[in-house]
């Protein structure tokens, strides 16, 4: 077997196409979730505590060259390093969100299979009239 076909026997199996599409699908719902923390869940949190911006608290670790603002964004630029927990609190946060509804989802499929599993098996269907004519027949030649 050449290594391109092999490839080809490797790339195309379920479990690496299934594992493909659940990355993909993965990634956008984690920017869901970026938005949802960032555009939605922060700005509240920020209200109640006096309209901070998490993403905007560090500490500045060396001292500041002249003319550079003190913005995170700027220093991170300028090269300064800084101690942005800020930052870390908001992709923390992100993380227990996006680790809770995963959590949420995981628990209803494992419910949605208990109960298919739980679930009676139909009872089976009658026989057709013919069935049960041929089988008294044959019942009563063994007798």
């Amino acid at each position: 077997m050449s290594f391109v076909s092999e490839f080809k026997a490797f790339a195309m199996k379920g479990n690496v196409v299934d594992l493909a599409v659940g990355v993909i699908i993965g990634a956008a719902f984690g920017k869901i979730v970026d938005s949802i923390v960032a555009d939605l869940i922060m700005p509240i949190v920020g209200a109640i505590f006096g309209g901070l911006d998490f993403s905007q608290f560090f500490i500045v670790l060396k001292d500041i060259p002249p003319g550079v603002p003190e913005t995170l964004a700027d220093l991170k630029k300028a090269g300064v390093p800084v101690f942005a927990w800020g930052s870390f609190l908001t992709i923390a946060l992100n993380f227990l969100i996006l680790a809770f509804i995963i959590f949420i989802m995981v628990k209803q499929i494992n419910r949605l299979k208990r109960e298919e599993a739980a679930a009676p098996a139909a009872a089976p269907a009658e026989p057709p009239e013919e069935v049960v004519l041929l089988r008294q027949i044959r019942d009563s030649l063994s007798k």
